[in-house]
């Protein structure tokens, strides 16, 4: 019978979520891969019990998690269920729907149809009566924007979600939807957005002005680019890296000898501060208090350790954020 770590919360830092109510941990684990039933339930579990023991309560999901879609919130549920149910009033679980999850017009994107008839599966595949948290995982250019907010409104009103966010969202988008969520008093509490020292598109958008003005946090995903931010890249492209099985989100055309001597180079920078560069790139996306947490990945309990100890050192000096900037420019990326 597994029991949390007593001092789970002793080192663990939380931040709040804008201007709500909500305060989060710096790390939280997200279930997108190595979660699913292409794992062995019993590394998931490890990984879960390991991230609550260091005080990481938020687990992110969504409909389509796994692979297949669907198995990674089918196995969170019976992990939750066999382990850690009277803990469930300490944990921020969330779920999301936006991605293709069954044939025919009504689930995919974002119509009224869809998300709420996706939040009600996801909870009988967990064996919740409420998520924490429920996201619109992506803009849907054909639904008008009140019916998809409309939907997320409905589930809080429902007393399916306690708080709702949206994923993916512009900053223009973000703010046309937070303005109708804000309109409607839904408690609305995060936007989710990609986001690393390789990928900074949130700043040059302004999304994260806009999450300031209307009061709510970030959730960012992908603070490791990938993998290319760990010391995987450090020689060269590794066989059981993402780069190497064809994934369609990186690819080795992508990783150029330019790259890799940028990633050495912020690599010397990581050690010169006692880190990983895992560590400093998680620790470089939350030195804004606009980021509430970062969403890892992991395949195994050591990368759950590691990531956690990013919090050690948040703080930078302005020689280091300038010699990382001139690195990652010269990258080209």
């Amino acid at each position: 019978m597994y029991k949390a770590n007593e001092k789970r919360y002793d080192t663990m830092i939380y931040r709040r979520a804008g201007k709500t109510g909500l305060r989060l941990p710096l790390i939280s684990l997200g279930l997108w891969h190595n979660f699913g039933d292409v794992t062995l339930v019993e590394t998931s579990r490890k990984m879960i019990h390991k991230a609550f023991d260091l005080g990481v309560t938020h687990f992110d999901l969504a409909n389509n998690y796994g692979p297949p879609a669907g198995s990674a919130e089918k196995n969170f549920g019976r992990i939750l269920r066999e382990d850690m149910k009277a803990y469930r009033d300490e944990m921020i679980i969330s779920t999301k729907a936006g991605y293709y999850m069954w044939p025919g017009p009504y689930g995919d994107f974002g119509s009224r149809k869809y998300l709420l008839s996706s939040l009600d599966q996801s909870l009988q595949r967990m064996g919740l009566e409420y998520v924490d948290i429920f996201y619109h995982h992506r803009p849907d250019p054909e639904t008008p924007i009140e019916e998809t907010m409309l939907a997320l409104d409905q589930a809080v009103r429902q007393g399916k979600a306690l708080y709702v966010g949206i994923s993916n969202y512009r900053g223009a988008q973000a703010k046309e939807a937070l303005k109708i969520l804000k309109e409607l008093k839904t408690p609305v509490v995060m936007t989710q957005p990609r986001y690393s020292m390789l990928d900074r598109w949130i700043e040059e958008d302004g999304l994260k002005d806009v999450t300031e003005k209307y009061g709510v946090g970030n959730i960012v995903f992908s603070p490791l680019a990938q993998g290319l931010l760990t010391d995987k890249y450090l020689k060269s492209i590794p066989k059981d890296s993402r780069a190497a099985s064809g994934s369609q989100f990186l690819t080795e055309e992508k990783i150029t000898e330019e790259l890799l001597n940028g990633i050495r180079e912020l690599n010397a920078i990581a050690i010169e501060r006692n880190q990983t560069l895992a560590q400093m790139s998680l620790s470089w996306v939350l030195r804004d208090d606009r980021i509430t947490t970062a969403l890892i990945g992991a395949s195994k309990v050591s990368q759950v350790e590691d990531s956690v100890a990013a919090i050690n050192n948040l703080s930078f000096t302005q020689a280091e954020l300038d010699a990382i900037d001139a690195i990652v420019k010269r990258m080209n990326v």
